[in-house]
């Protein structure tokens, strides 16, 4: 009687799971581990673009119910496997690893993913630029958790950051970013870490203001407006393979790739260098002035490689390499600065202080 008590239990306990699990899919204990690891990456890639796209889970679950929301239309868009708007691809298959969204050929050309003429004129610059401004002081529209996740992996995995950017192409065809968080936050660190700057070199209230400023406009925007535009127009010009207009690379994505090299160096050389500014690195010894220059080093150095990779995650960009060739003239000046004993943080600091006059 008892043996077939837990017989009926356990057969009436397989039935509520069977019912609960989709239609076609084998019980948990029955799928090999090839199987559970490709189900676990196609979670992993949803939740990616999902990021990427400013989507909550709870958006997500009502789109797969019907709701024509954007949550609506990326739950019809991963469940499919491509399309979208654009267009409908094909199904992909169990088990298979390509969750990103492909389009054909009829409204969309290959390379740079260049729009038909119908979606032309939602995706110039000029419409880029305004949708960007416009969410600028938006701030309930800002995805600050991704964008703090970014400059998280700024510093131990750069490589994840723009694979982001190919989702980010994949889904909105664009490569620069569309939501400004990570700027509002860029901005929020240089206040800070310029606040402490004046603090340690015991600067009065309006002189560190006018540091700030000059840090801010100066130091960050303008500085990163002319090497945005230097940058586009070498890679447009020498670095893409084939000279057209569906492969070009865009502006906004040339100032994405400063601020993401720029925040490491931010980090290293305006907060973490504080902290022996005034009890090693301003001392005239050899070893303050080797902690300083080692700080440039790395400072600049990162800032050399994450600006090589932004434009190396570029499909149709060409001998990228290049852009490490700088590495040889820093070495070679960290070295001379250390034989002829020339402090980079002594001089940063006098020159600060000579701008706030």
């Amino acid at each position: 009687m008892a043996e077939g008590a837990e017989e009926g239990v356990g057969e009436e306990e397989a039935g509520r799971r069977d019912k609960l699990l989709p239609a076609g899919q084998p019980p948990p204990e029955s799928r090999t581990p090839k199987a559970l690891r490709q189900e676990a990456q196609r979670k992993w890639e949803k939740h990616v673009i999902c990021l990427a796209l400013g989507v909550t889970k709870t958006n997500y679950v009502a789109g797969r119910k019907g709701n024509r929301s954007r949550g609506g239309r990326l739950a019809r868009l991963l469940n499919r496997g491509g399309g979208g708007d654009h267009g409908s691809g094909p199904r992909p298959q169990p088990g298979s690893r390509k969750m990103l969204p492909t389009t054909s050929m009829n409204s969309r050309l290959q390379g740079n993913g260049a729009l038909n003429s119908r979606d032309a004129a939602r995706h110039t610059a000029g419409a880029k630029r305004y949708k960007y401004l416009r969410r600028l002081f938006r701030f309930r529209q800002m995805d600050f958790e991704f964008a703090a996740w970014q400059m998280l992996y700024l510093f131990t995995s750069p490589q994840r950051v723009y694979r982001n950017f190919h989702y980010r192409k994949q889904t909105k065809d664009q490569w620069a970013r569309d939501d400004p968080a990570f700027l509002v936050l860029l901005s929020i660190w240089l206040c800070v870490s310029t606040i402490g700057f004046g603090f340690v070199l015991d600067m009065g209230f309006f002189e560190t203001i006018k540091l700030l400023l000059w840090v801010v406009f100066i130091d960050c925007v303008g500085v990163g407006l002319l090497i945005s535009t230097l940058m586009w127009f070498i890679s447009n010009k020498y670095l893409v393979k084939r000279q057209s207009r569906d492969y070009d690379v865009e502006w906004g994505y040339a100032f994405d790739v400063h601020l993401n090299a720029f925040y490491p160096l931010l980090v290293i050389l305006h907060f973490i260098q504080l902290f022996f500014i005034n009890y090693v690195i301003m001392t005239d010894t050899f070893i303050g002035y080797f902690v300083g220059n080692t700080l440039w080093l790395i400072a600049v150095g990162y800032y050399i490689y994450v600006t090589f990779l932004g434009y190396s995650a570029l499909p149709f960009l060409k001998n990228t390499v290049i852009l490490l060739y700088p590495f040889a003239p820093l070495i070679l000046l960290y070295g001379l600065s250390l034989a002829l004993g020339w402090n980079f943080t002594h001089t940063l600091c006098s020159f600060y202080k000579y701008r706030v006059k």
